[in-house]
C-alpha cells in the first residue's frame, strides 16, 4: 500500500462513481474532465479510481460530489500540483486548518481550504 493508499483509504472506480451518483459512466468521466473530482490510475490493473470520500450522501436531495472540490482542485492544478500531488494535498492533515483540507471542505470551510491553497501559488 502506498502513503497515497494509506490516506485515502476507500476508492471508487468509475462505474461504481456512476452507480451511486446515478448517472452514465460516460457522465461520470465528464466529471473527472471537467475536474469536479480528480483521480489517478490505482491497483493491481492500473484502474482510474477516485477517493470515495469525495462522494457525500445527499447534495441537493441525493448523493452528489463535494460541491466545492472543483475550486479548490483548480487552484492546485494551478499552481502546477499533479493530480496525485492534489490528492496528497487535500488528504493530508492540514496545521492551519486542523484536519485534511478534503475535511474541512465536507464541513462548509470552503474559504480557509482555498486560502491555505493559495498560498501555494
Amino acid at each position: 500500500m502506498t502513503d497515497l493508499d494509506a490516506l485515502v483509504g476507500e476508492w471508487l472506480n468509475l462505474p461504481d462513481l456512476s452507480e451511486i451518483l446515478g448517472i452514465e459512466v460516460g457522465k461520470a468521466r465528464g466529471l473527472v474532465r471537467d475536474r469536479h473530482v480528480v483521480g489517478i490510475k490505482r491497483g493491481e490493473r492500473t484502474i482510474f479510481q477516485v477517493p470515495a470520500k469525495f462522494v457525500l450522501p445527499e447534495v441537493d436531495g441525493r448523493p452528489g460530489v463535494i460541491p466545492t472540490l472543483r475550486g479548490t482542485v483548480i487552484v492546485l492544478a494551478d499552481a502546477g500540483f499533479t493530480d496525485e500531488e492534489i490528492l496528497e494535498w487535500l488528504f493530508t492533515p492540514n496545521d492551519e486548518l486542523g484536519e485534511p483540507p478534503v475535511d474541512a471542505l465536507i464541513s462548509g470551510k470552503r474559504a480557509a481550504v482555498r486560502r491555505v491553497a493559495q498560498t501555494l501559488l
